[in-house]
This record gives structure tokens, C-alpha cells and sequence, in this order.
């Protein structure tokens, strides 16, 4: 199977986009220099569906997506989950771990290897104190903020909009 890797800007930094296919199978925030913006396909789709989504315009993904082939089953229930979550609304670690007969520990892992932030919207599980973690980022730095800016996005606060 054919893989394209493109790189757009967003008003949260470069996004490197990865597609097996027809699919979407990664998206990475500070995605290295050097990648063509997408010109065709599931690639171009999903920059243009990025671009409704910090306009405003759009709340939900309809690009396709793939998942990895070492993805977990219980890892795949939980990113199944995600995609349930609503535009503007959040769940805490907990809420899911109970939906899903687990623990918070678990899901909190499985949205660290969730290969498609924004488009697996992970940003939208939050801990019960506070923000929680983002794309692997516990505590600090880069990722959490770009977690506040999504929620506040999308909770109205804040437009962003793709440059």
C-alpha cells in the first residue's frame, strides 16, 4: 500500500500528516521541514477539513482514517470512545475508564498513543483536576498548551484560524 506524508501549517504550528492508502494514519505536532503541502487525495482532504475545523466551520472529521497495525484492541476501543466525544463537551480519564470497564491509567495511556490528535480528538479527555495530559506531554510544555487553545476553540473562547 502507497504512503504520502504532507506537512501544513495551522495556527498551532506545522502538523505532519501521514496516509496509507485511502487512510489517515498519522498526525504529529512540529512535524519536521521538508514535506510538501498536500496536492491530492486523503491528504489534501484532511488539510482542507483542518482548515474548516480552525475556521470554525466544522466539528466533526469526515476524512478516513486508519489505524496502526500494532494498536491494541483495548487501545482501539478507547480511541473509538474518543470519536464519541462532542465538539465542545470534554470527558474526564475516569468517565471513559468506567464506560469502558477500566481504569483511568489505561485510557490515559491509550490517548498517549493515539497517532491522530485533533482527528482522534484526545484533547477533549481531561482529568478530573485539571487538563491531564496531551500527546504525551503530562505536565508541560508545547502540548498542553495546545491542548487549552483546542478546548477553548472549540468552547468558543478563542477562533483560531490556519495560516
Amino acid at each position: 500500500m502507497e504512503s504520502e506524508e504532507a506537512r501544513i501549517a495551522t495556527p498551532l504550528g506545522p502538523l505532519g500528516l501521514s496516509a496509507r492508502g485511502d487512510r489517515l494514519v498519522a498526525a504529529t505536532f512540529d512535524a519536521p521541514p521538508g514535506r510538501p503541502g498536500p496536492t491530492a487525495g486523503v491528504l489534501a482532504r484532511a488539510a482542507r477539513e483542518l482548515v474548516e475545523y480552525f475556521a470554525g466551520d466544522r466539528r466533526a472529521f469526515t476524512v478516513p482514517l486508519g489505524r496502526p497495525a500494532g494498536a491494541t484492541p483495548f487501545q482501539n476501543r478507547v480511541w473509538d470512545a474518543l470519536l464519541s466525544i462532542p465538539w465542545g463537551e470534554t470527558r474526564t480519564y475516569g468517565q471513559l475508564a468506567r464506560a469502558l470497564g477500566s481504569s483511568p491509567r489505561a485510557v490515559g495511556g491509550a490517548c498517549h498513543r493515539n497517532p491522530l490528535p485533533l482527528f482522534i480528538p484526545c484533547h477533549r479527555v481531561v482529568a478530573q483536576t485539571g487538563l491531564g495530559g496531551y500527546s504525551g506531554d503530562w505536565e508541560h510544555g508545547r502540548a498542553l498548551t495546545i491542548k487549552q487553545r483546542l478546548l477553548d476553540h472549540e468552547a468558543g473562547r478563542r477562533v483560531l484560524s490556519a495560516g
